[in-house]
């Protein structure tokens, strides 16, 4: 199939009951139900591998939302390569989503359904990081944050039931505090990518709590870390993955609401501070990571409304345990 195809195959998809040319789907005689997020995700494909690997990446997850599940159907191609594929490249055409690496190698997602059409080679098969991060980790997470969330680039952790969204660009500090957070007895509810539900009162925010990426940097603060495999092509940024069974002390949680949004500045010249944040600079910050048009696009505006309610405070720190206790007093005494 070229690259031409898949366009053409991706176009096709806006039909009422959309499916790639080409794809039997009887050639699918392996099924599994799993529950990314809390939500229902059934999957069909040709490969045991593909069970497998869906399982131990979601099988934790418990339902938790009795809604339309997410449908995808991935099919794995025999190729003489054991090469690992390049990183895809993305499209977005509302209502279509396309990740092509290559020829073999690539996934088409149409929203309206929440279907996902996927195919894999044996190279990839042989290349697991690679695998999960560009393509495993995008079913249900494409979806989710179209169909029932809004996808907020920040890390996550709750103590005594009050949730506090660690919020920054790439490199802020999010991992890592983050986890110092759950390392010192906070709940875990995600490192990097939280998912804020629609159609809640309350701001509930859920993510993924098995998993923590670490930066190779991390290594130097954290010593349960040091010496772990780094995974591969991760968007060009190496990191070291590590599921939070393997991580003891570390409490994780499916969900928590939303008290506090706090920005982080740890390259800060001046003092040690919590301070309040500008509501129209969060806004920025939150809208700059939403796409969508019509119906899709109000609920993520209408979710982001709904978050920026809450306390928006910027911390000012260079010091990690400085940083935690400061978070732990907020909590504590509100202030």
């Amino acid at each position: 199939m070229t690259t031409e195809e898949i366009e053409v195959a991706a176009a096709q998809l806006q039909l009422a009951e959309p499916r790639p040319q080409g794809l039997e789907e009887q050639e699918l005689l392996l099924q599994c139900k799993l529950y990314p997020y809390g939500f229902p995700m059934e999957v069909k494909t040709n490969s045991a591998e593909i069970i497998a690997l869906l399982t131990d990446m979601l099988g934790a997850f418990e339902k938790c939302f009795d809604v339309e599940p997410i449908r995808a159907e991935i099919r794995v191609v025999e190729t003489e390569s054991n090469e690992c594929p390049p990183p895809p490249a993305y499209r977005q055409t509302y209502p279509i989503f396309t990740a092509v690496a290559d020829k073999d190698n690539y996934l088409i997602l149409h929203f309206p359904t929440r279907r996902s059409y996927m195919t894999l080679s044996s190279a990839a098969m042989q290349h697991e990081p690679y695998l999960r991060f560009f393509f495993m980790e995008s079913i249900a997470g494409v979806h989710l944050g179209t169909s029932y969330a809004t996808a907020l680039h920040a890390g996550f952790v709750s103590l005594e039931g009050t949730g506090v969204l660690l919020c920054g660009d790439s490199g802020a500090g999010k991992s890592t505090l983050t986890y110092a957070c759950a390392r010192s007895g906070w709940k875990y509810v995600t490192d990097d990518c939280s998912f804020l539900l629609h159609n809640e009162e309350r701001n509930l925010v859920t993510g993924n709590c098995y998993r923590v990426r670490f930066r190779p940097s991390a290594a130097s603060l954290f010593p349960e870390v040091a010496g772990k495999e780094l995974t591969d092509r991760a968007g060009g940024k190496p990191s070291i993955e590590l599921p939070t069974t393997d991580l003891p002390d570390i409490v994780p949680s499916h969900m928590e609401e939303v008290r506090y949004m706090v920005f982080l500045n740890r390259h800060s010249d001046g003092p040690h501070e919590l301070v309040p944040y500008s509501k129209d600079a969060a806004r920025t910050f939150l809208r700059s990571y939403i796409s969508g048009t019509g119906e899709t696009l109000l609920k993520h505006s209408q979710a982001v409304e709904r978050l920026l309610a809450v306390d928006i405070l910027e911390l000012r720190y260079t010091d990690l345990d400085w940083a935690i206790e400061r978070l732990r007093t907020l909590v504590q005494e509100g202030r």
